[in-house]
């Protein structure tokens, strides 16, 4: 069993895991033993709890990442007997920035260790690490040694390599890879053409795109909502709308249909390419139309118009628009609609959204309700915030320790603190344990307004709930 001590010190020095004194080591080691014991007795980590057993790929994974070394101090450490597929994962994914260290822990473990057999999941997390960070020689040898064993690569890595590649800018690596893939017994469906066609809109090579996806019809493989969307917010991104309304038009005589409308991708594009006006006049030509917005596309307009543009009064005149002609909201567009109206102190809509969204069957929970409990107190209107929280706590989902914190804070500030000392009493009722600030605003506040009693009982609970 690791020393706490020791470990403690091993998690948090700052200094060079290659000048660690060997007691050090010599911790490791006795966790790395404690394990092994644990495995022979049939258990896969032993008697050794989660923590330690975590704590030591931490340390590891802190040793692949800072040692110049490593390779000298991971076999001083003598970790062989938990040295297995699960550790050899946890330690690259924890290394996402570090690929040639990766690499070379990664053939530390297999050179070091003759029980351990790699699978396809350090393999691929490893490819990842090493396109990630633009390591593209070592991972054309890792991709080897994956064919030298009848490992193949599957579509989702060679996707995500592919996109690596167009993120680079190295199309022509990337077409490369697409061309070669067969050979690497991976097919090429439509998730690898989406990646390749990514790849060309990254580089603005529309052309090349378009002749992409005329290639994919011509194979039989049929577009996906994110072949479509990849390529018109390739055209928004370059101002050239006209081309992907003429993209999706000429898609559709050829009977390739997209799986959302046109328009939504159209309004999608336009969003990630941050053509707000154009985006909203496209939503109100829709609704005065009569046509409706797919219910993603009006919750990424409006939280985009809510939290990036602060254009709320439009975003809740909008949603009033598009629910007459039909649109369903879901919770997300109920959520952004709320928290809107509320931050705007039109607690009334506030009110009407969340009493529809009630209706619709949906049970009230702390994110829903808590916009128009802090509006209701900014406002002064405590007796009517407390009101509805006794409502929404009787037929909702209880409050969590934010939203208690969130009541407390804005009692103290409006003068209310026997009300905030109440919450105080329900979170520990509740076992929801308060935040160290809370007691200290709660207790001063009521010494100020001449409580003392009270004070002195908030903070003998403050001390038996903490054990202090």
């Amino acid at each position: 069993m690791f020393c706490r001590a020791i470990l403690h010190r091993i998690l948090t020095s700052s200094s060079s895991t290659a000048t660690r004194p060997t007691a050090v080591l010599r911790s490791i080691t006795t966790a790395a033993a404690a394990i092994g014991s644990g495995e022979k007795a049939g258990g896969r980590r032993g008697g050794v709890s989660n923590d330690d057993y975590f704590a030591t790929i931490h340390h590891i994974s802190n040793v692949v990442r800072r040692d110049i070394y490593l390779e000298r101090t991971l076999n001083k450490m003598r970790v062989s007997p938990i040295v297995n597929s699960e550790l050899v994962y946890r330690v690259l994914r924890s290394c996402p920035r570090h690929g040639v260290e990766s690499f070379r822990f990664f053939n530390w473990a297999r050179t070091h260790h003759p029980h351990y057999d790699p699978t396809t999941v350090e393999f691929e997390e490893l490819l990842k690490t090493l396109a990630r960070t633009a390591h593209w020689e070592t991972m054309w040898k890792v991709v080897q040694q994956m064919k030298a064993q009848d490992i193949p690569v599957t579509p989702t890595i060679a996707s995500f390599v592919i996109e690596q590649y167009g993120k680079h800018g190295l199309t022509d690596q990337a077409v490369h890879l697409f061309n070669r893939l067969k050979n690497l017994n991976c097919p090429q469906n439509t998730e690898v053409y989406n990646s390749l066609l990514s790849a060309l809109c990254e580089v603005k090579n529309f052309q090349g795109a378009y002749a992409l996806i005329r290639r994919m019809t011509r194979r039989g493989v049929t577009p996906d909502k994110r072949t479509y969307s990849i390529l018109v917010n390739g055209w928004c991104s370059a101002g050239k709308m006209r081309e992907a309304q003429r993209f999706l038009e000429e898609m559709s005589r050829k009977g390739f249909n997209p799986p959302v409308r046109g328009r939504d991708l159209l309004i999608d594009g336009l969003l990630n390419a941050g053509y707000m006006e154009s985006a909203k006049g496209l939503v109100r030509k829709m609704t005065k139309e009569g046509f409706i917005p797919d219910v993603e596309t009006f919750n990424s307009l409006a939280d985009a118009l809510c939290n990036k543009s602060d254009e709320s009064d439009f975003c809740i005149g909008l949603f009033d628009d598009v629910c007459r002609v039909g649109l369903c909201p879901n919770v997300e567009t109920y959520k952004i609609i709320i928290s809107a109206a509320s931050k705007l102190g039109r607690v009334e809509d506030a009110f009407r959204v969340f009493h529809r969204c009630v209706e619709e069957g949906t049970r009230p929970f702390p994110s829903l309700y808590a916009p128009i409990l802090k509006a209701l107190c900014r406002v002064g209107r405590f007796d009517d915030a407390f009101c509805f929280f006794g409502d929404v706590k009787a037929k909702g989902h209880p409050p969590n320790r934010p939203v208690y914190t969130m009541m407390i804070k804005m009692c103290c500030r409006g003068g209310r603190f026997v009300e905030a000392a109440n919450y105080l009493a329900e979170m520990r009722e509740a076992n929801v344990l308060p935040m160290s600030q809370s007691f200290d605003m709660v207790t001063d506040g009521l010494k100020q307004c001449g409580k003392h009693d009270l004070a002195k009982r908030m903070e003998q609970m403050e001390i038996s709930m903490r054990g202090v």
